[in-house]
């Protein structure tokens, strides 16, 4: 990273203490200036860390991290945070394999109190550490740092009420509102949170009568006693509800999250109190980035980029999101019936096409990251009838587990769920990664998943799980392009696909992307003088009867799975195998129970063994030897 005159200095938080306040605002330009030429080398969230520089410093300066606990929700905003805790050097490789992380780790920093990748977690969190720190008799002050969009998922409210029921002075609840969580907030909330917005200014009067009160000689304090009483009435009017402090909790703000001495004086003013705290502060995602500010959507999450390019960092055009986004569209222009719901994921998931075409005609919903809700919602659609479509990723989908099961399938409901970031995700790592959707799913009856290998394919299947699959339904997808394949492993249909000869020693099994690199180590085996053949999965669950049968006719079946081994596909498959009376060699290559760090897609491929060259290893070394599973 470029010289910096202040954050050269910064080689821990302590070392703000000793900046003066010219300093500390310079500190904050150089931060942004240093997280703008980072993400845009390596990609990472670029707006919501500009928007809480700020606070970072803020916090870091009123608290002692590690002894205070700062707990990041949903951690993608904590790069600030990083770079004032010792790791400026890791945004040179950030979100590379065996670089920084772009979300709190605790292996990687005593700083960091716990792993964040997903929303809402942060007050259930603060709540047991708080409980912990009482336990173990352990000074400190717990901070939670959640924003409004967070706000909108259920497990928040959990939190909100659990932490605000013992009388806790030691945890504090710091609002990031930025009217944003990666598309535009909605629902209640936001009109909740826009009312405590306009009533700003009661805390300037209140502070201003206060001041001028309190210096008047002899009678200042009784007068501002009294005004007190005045003030109050004044603040329930203005606020019309006193929601967080009817939950326990003594509201302070809106403060400007961008004012360096107001969220130092607010911060200190939380510690001195001996209950739970809620400190509202107002921020810009994006702030000091014209671009990001403009369009913090776009700039939330960001691949390589040119800092000094004008234009945004649009999503891609070449890529399964974007392809279901636009077919969807195109069937929901002929069946008035069908619709989309989305989790605060309308860009990222391609429904922005849907959005647009069917603006004011009720049938696309965002309902907040509150996946377990959009979920149920959808079972509530389609309980009338009508043909919901929730685009979800995968990784964002366990989160809806039980509505899955209790709201979906005990009484089916035709929920067609459009499972993106299927697989191996890159950059995000181990929270992001799309790898139990098919061993959760798998578990529920009535279930249907298709795994599609190409755009052709995905949208084929989207129109099945439409129109010709009861119940609930997962189309499931990775994220970006196509894999690219040669002419002879193209398929026209959602039929199972072998390729080579129907019967003899060794057969390949798989679906979806992973179907790439199969592909290419059949091909490369073919080369070597090895007959192998390659059976491809297009629904694979319930399991295809005649690929069960096709896998019969071969000495050894290995199945190659880019998800969780355990309860995966792949063990579905050897057990219909084996109670066939398969005398065969059955071996699974799949995610062998392990979460995979954060790199490419390719580097994680290679380090689990499923890229085409270790596949191409693996049988040639064993030939037909190694862990098998026999009749």
């Amino acid at each position: 990273m470029g010289k910096r005159a202040i954050l050269d200095k910064i080689h821990s938080p302590r070392s703000l203490r000793y900046l003066s306040d010219a300093q500390l605002e310079q500190l904050c330009a150089e931060l942004r200036e240093e997280l703008i030429e980072g993400v845009s080398a390596n990609g990472g969230h670029l707006a919501s860390n500009l928007g809480v520089v700020e606070l970072t410093v803020a916090l870091h300066m009123v608290f002692r991290s590690p002894t205070d606990q700062i707990v990041w929700d949903v951690g993608h905003q904590c790069y600030t945070h990083k770079l004032l805790t010792g790791r400026r050097h890791g945004l040179e490789h950030l979100r590379q394999k065996d670089g920084m992380a772009g979300f709190p780790k605790p292996d990687e920093s005593i700083h960091d109190a716990f792993v964040a990748g997903h929303a809402s977690t942060s007050l259930s969190v603060a709540d047991g550490l708080a409980r912990g720190k009482e336990l173990l008799r352990e000074e400190g002050f717990v901070i939670a740092v959640i924003g409004d969009g967070a706000l909108t998922g259920g497990l928040a409210y959990e939190g909100l009420n659990n932490l605000s029921r013992k009388k806790n002075g030691k945890v504090i609840v710091v609002l990031n509102d930025n009217k944003m969580s990666i598309s535009k907030n909605v629902g209640g909330l936001t009109k909740y949170l826009s009312r405590l917005r306009t009533a700003g200014p009661y805390y300037k009067l209140k502070n201003l009568v206060k001041s001028a009160l309190g210096s008047v000689p002899h009678m200042g304090e009784g007068m501002v006693e009294a005004a007190g009483g005045v003030l109050s009435q004044m603040k329930d009017v203005l606020y019309r509800s006193g929601f967080f402090e009817d939950m326990g909790y003594t509201y302070m703000g809106p403060v400007d999250g961008h004012d360096l001495t107001a969220l130092r004086d607010a911060l200190e003013q939380a510690k001195k109190l001996e209950r739970p705290v809620l400190l509202h502060v107002e921020t810009v995602k994006g702030k000091g980035y014209p671009q990001a500010e403009n369009n913090p959507g776009a700039y939330h999450g960001v691949s390589k980029f040119d800092p000094k390019e004008q234009g945004s960092p649009l999503p891609s055009t070449d890529s399964f999101s974007d392809v279901f986004g636009r077919h969807l569209t195109r069937l929901a222009g002929e069946d008035h019936r069908i619709c989309a719901v989305t989790a605060a994921m309308k860009y990222a998931t391609g429904l922005y096409h849907f959005s647009r075409r069917f603006k004011g005609q009720g049938r696309f919903f965002d309902v907040g990251i509150a996946e377990g809700h959009g979920v149920t919602f959808c079972a509530g659609l389609a309980a009338k009838g009508v043909l919901p479509v929730f685009a979800v990723y995968s990784s964002f989908l366990q989160r809806g587990f039980d509505q899955l099961i209790h709201d979906c399938s005990i009484h089916p409901q035709h929920v067609v769920l459009a499972v993106d970031r299927a697989g191996l995700v890159g950059e995000d790592g181990e929270t992001h990664h799309g790898v139990f959707d098919c061993a959760f799913l798998s578990t529920i009856p009535g279930a249907s998943i298709y795994a599609p290998a190409s755009y052709e394919e995905l949208q084929l299947c989207l129109e099945k799980a439409l129109y010709q699959t009861k119940g609930l339904c997962a189309v499931r997808y990775p994220r970006g392009a196509q894999p690219l394949l040669a002419e002879e492993y193209i398929t026209g249909g959602i039929d199972i696909a072998l390729t080579g000869p129907k019967h003899g020693k060794t057969l390949l099994v798989t679906y979806g992307r992973l179907y790439g690199e199969v592909s290419r180590a059949h091909q490369a085996l073919g080369e070597q003088g090895m007959e192998v053949s390659l059976l491809k999965l297009t629904r694979v669950w319930p399991l295809e009867q005649a690929a069960v049968e096709a896998a019969m006719a071969f000495d050894r079946v290995l199945f190659l799975e880019e998800g969780i081994r355990s309860g995966g596909i792949g063990e579905h498959f050897a057990l219909a195998l084996i109670e066939r009376g398969y005398r065969g060699r059955v071996q699974i290559r799949a995610i062998d129970n392990r979460f995979v760090p954060q790199g490419s897609v390719e580097e994680q491929l290679r380090l689990v063994g499923l890229d085409a060259a270790s596949i191409v290893k693996a049988v040639l070394e064993t030939g037909g030897e190694g862990e098998s599973r026999e009749g």
